[in-house]
């Protein structure tokens, strides 16, 4: 009996080591339909991104749309969560294109270490963390467990340009 739980132990962790290397965020954002556009430059004076030692900081990045147009307007007011949901998983994609601007391939990346959302909303409004989903699930489905992270999802009055959301990142590099 222990033979037989040793072997599918191993098993096991082999199956789970192949997955992972097989399984690269590319060939997932393949998988997803996704494809990273050039990364903007910056509204402002600022950089994209600071690299310091193994973290990347990437600056607040704003969710637009394939055709080059901002999501703007109020959670709350303007736009319902789902469309919140869907301008933060943008952003998401933005981040996601920075990174891979910044690194080259996205198989460097060690873990996604922390995301901080901010919602343009109503005062009344609530549903802040529903909104940031589109950006947490977004990672977690292109970097698998490595884009488990901690976060913030706060509200604001306003945010640059009148954008839905504005999302920055945290992430461990090799």
């Amino acid at each position: 009996m222990k033979k037989r739980i040793l072997a599918t132990a191993c098993l096991t962790l082999t199956c789970i080591s192949f997955a992972s290397c097989a399984d690269t965020p590319e060939k997932r954002l393949q998988e997803l339909d996704i494809t990273l556009a050039q990364s903007n430059a910056p509204v402002a004076n600022y950089v994209s991104a600071v690299r310091s030692g193994n973290l990347i900081f990437l600056a607040g990045h704003l969710p637009k749309r394939s055709d080059g147009s901002l999501v703007t307007g109020k959670l709350g007011r303007d736009l319902a969560t789902q469309e919140g949901y869907e301008a933060a998983r943008l952003t998401a994609i933005a981040l996601v294109s920075t990174l891979k601007s910044e690194l080259g391939d996205l198989s460097k990346v060690k873990r996604i270490v922390k995301v901080s959302g901010m919602v343009n909303a109503t005062p009344d409004y609530t549903e802040h963390s529903k909104v940031i989903n589109g950006c947490s699930d977004l990672l977690v489905d292109v970097f698998g467990e490595q884009g488990r992270h901690a976060r913030v999802a706060c509200g604001y009055v306003s945010l640059p340009l009148d954008a839905a959301v504005e999302i920055d990142l945290i992430v461990e590099v090799e």
